[in-house]
């Protein structure tokens, strides 16, 4: 026999015990989102692989064209290490920061707490990395490519994204439903993140060309947490064949953790009122 307890303030009290209450929820509208993504597609999951593998196939012809010097792996591997963290964050910031829009019929009707929505379209976006992985070690049995040690930290990164998206999926997701202008937004900063991220190109690289102006240019560019979070992917892949900057990666940790921070905070100061503006 179950008690119902009505007494103000109490689930505000109870929100994060709710969570895992409502873990089943969540495990349900992670997968329907899953089956609903791939439904009465030709090729079905094939779908989380074709957008990374023109993506890297487009970045490998630029750095052909552009004569790029060797890093002494293969240009598929060097721009697919750094294309795995990219679309994961890209892919699941796009999904959470429509998320609550489009659940906007189960928000204005039951109860339950309103982050397992962007929080479970993370984790569907993280289904198809951990897909796009696959393909990874596909390319690695193909071009006899052997990692090092610094694979095992390949965990900690991944966590360290999942955490990013996390972050900017909360905060988006909430500003979407009070200015439905960010619908527009997200596209354009997902686009123009193409540019600001050394995904054909190492970050070494990068800083080298601007000579004279990289000392201020290389903490600008580093404003970007995807900096850190591509190079050291790059370099666990890679097995330190690539430089592993911890000041740059220690500044992609301190964005993420303040964007987990705020993302939570904003979400939570907000999500009373979804149901009535949405």
């Amino acid at each position: 026999m179950r008690e119902l307890i009505i007494e103000p303030g109490r689930a505000e009290r109870n929100y994060w015990r709710d969570l895992w209450r409502f873990r089943e929820l969540f495990y349900f509208l992670a997968w329907r989102d899953i089956l609903v993504r791939y439904k009465q597609t030709a090729i079905g999951v094939a779908w989380a692989l074709v957008r990374p593998a023109l993506t890297m196939a487009v970045f490998v012809a630029v750095r052909k064209v552009a004569k790029l010097e060797a890093t002494g792996v293969p240009d598929a591997i060097f721009v697919f290490a750094a294309v795995l963290p990219w679309q994961f964050f890209a892919t699941a910031l796009n999904e959470a920061a429509g998320s609550l829009v489009g659940n906007a019929n189960l928000i204005s009707k039951v109860y339950f707490p309103r982050l397992i929505i962007p929080a479970g379209a993370v984790v569907t976006s993280l289904v198809d990395f951990l897909i796009t992985l696959g393909m990874l070690a596909v390319l690695m049995v193909w071009y006899r490519f052997v990692p090092g040690w610094q694979i095992l930290a390949l965990p900690l990164l991944i966590l360290l994204t999942f955490g990013l998206s996390v972050g900017a999926g909360l905060l988006l997701a909430a500003l979407n439903v009070e200015y439905r202008d960010f619908r527009y937004i997200v596209p354009f900063i997902v686009q123009f993140g193409v540019f600001v991220s050394p995904i054909w190109i190492s970050t070494s690289q990068v800083i080298e060309n601007l000579g004279a102006a990289s000392g201020w240019a290389r903490w600008l560019f580093s404003l970007n947490p995807l900096v850190g979070i591509i190079d050291a992917f790059r370099w666990s892949i890679l097995g330190g064949r690539t430089p592993l900057d911890l000041t740059t990666l220690g500044f992609s940790v301190a964005v993420t953790a303040v964007l987990l921070i705020v993302g939570i905070w904003y979400f939570r100061r907000t999500e009373k009122t979804f149901a009535d503006v949405i």
